[in-house]
């Protein structure tokens, strides 16, 4: 499967953006998809991850309640809605597809898309 993220840009503090995850090649059914990101200087880290069937969604502490996944199986995308973005969620955010079961384990997902940056400024 390929992924495509798209979405990134500029926001200022308390803003919003939707990052968006297009997959190709195979029906993203068959896969748990996650957001990871990876700021300046910074190890790659877990952001969301969506089960097969969307029903089940897992975050990291950091963004509960700010970030939310959701996928289109139907579309093959998944989406991530950031709100109230601040300056520390300035990072390239990749998506990546697992055929494994749900992880916040960057190793657990086979195939990543090129990335997207977000900048939030204060």
């Amino acid at each position: 499967v390929q992924l495509q993220a798209s979405g990134g840009g500029l926001v200022q503090a308390g803003g919003s953006l939707t990052l968006s995850c297009a997959a190709s090649g195979r029906t993203i059914n068959n896969y748990n998809i996650g957001w990871f990101r990876q700021a300046p200087g910074k190890e790659r880290e877990f952001v969301a991850t969506s089960t097969r069937s969307g029903r089940s969604t897992y975050y990291t502490n950091s963004v509960k309640g700010r970030f939310t996944i959701s996928r289109d199986n139907a579309k093959n995308t998944v989406d991530l809605r950031m709100n109230r973005l601040q300056p520390e969620d300035t990072a390239v955010y990749y998506c990546a597809a697992s055929g494994a079961g749900p992880s916040t384990r960057s190793l657990s997902y086979d195939y990543w898309g090129q990335g997207t940056l977000v900048t939030v400024s204060s």
